[in-house]
């Protein structure tokens, strides 16, 4: 599961754990918007590691309910955040992601024979710091974005995508990169009217 190598998900054990930690993400997602202290404290115990003021909008869906999440400090998420957990996903600090946002690490064979079998294979999801994802886009497995980049909304990450850019569109591809344009203009002819130092 963890080598990116061909493998069939259904072993018992696996099914198992899988259903305890479902469980929690049903539990995670009941809970009232007031319970602040009890999703933290849920967040916690659901992730592989969690920071500092992170705040997942319900309803959160995960296929392992957080196992291989790596969240840093100050992220985030809208409604309907889909984390495909199967394999890592690293998440830097003071990340945003839209509402309807999926990040997949598994993934299926193109051959039929192998799906009619079921196997699949997982690789991992990197997010830098300071990424905003906009609503309704897709991560695929094996994808890293690097820092300070901005994820159009509707666009599919099917390749990396370097720091300090915007990327838009399906397959995403660079659009441009941040520049000082982006210190005076905070939407189109919208100017920045407070201090950002």
């Amino acid at each position: 599961m963890e080598k990116g190598l061909l493998y069939l998900p259904e072993d018992p054990e696996l099914a198992a754990e899988q259903l305890v930690r479902l469980d929690k993400l049903f539990d995670y997602n009941a809970l009232k918007p007031s319970e602040q202290a009890k999703k933290q404290a849920l967040l916690k115990e659901m992730f592989a590691e969690i920071g500092e003021d992170c705040y997942i909008e319900t309803p959160f869906h995960a296929n392992f309910g957080g196992k291989k999440v790596h969240f840093g400090a100050h992220i985030y998420a809208n409604f309907n955040l889909t984390l495909v957990d199967d394999e890592a996903i690293y998440v830097g600090d003071l990340v945003k992601f839209g509402p309807n946002v999926i990040v997949c690490t598994a993934a299926h064979p193109i051959l039929p024979e192998l799906r009619r079998k079921v196997y699949q294979f997982n690789l991992p999801v990197h997010i830098a710091s300071g990424v905003w994802i906009g609503a309704g886009a897709v991560i695929l497995p094996g994808v890293s974005i690097g820092e300070n980049s901005v994820i159009g909304a509707g666009s599919v990450v099917t390749k990396d995508i370097p720091a300090n850019v915007v990327a838009v569109g399906n397959p995403c591809r660079v659009l441009r990169e941040i520049n000082e344009n982006d210190r005076i203009y905070y939407y189109k002819d919208r100017k920045i009217d407070i201090d950002i130092t």
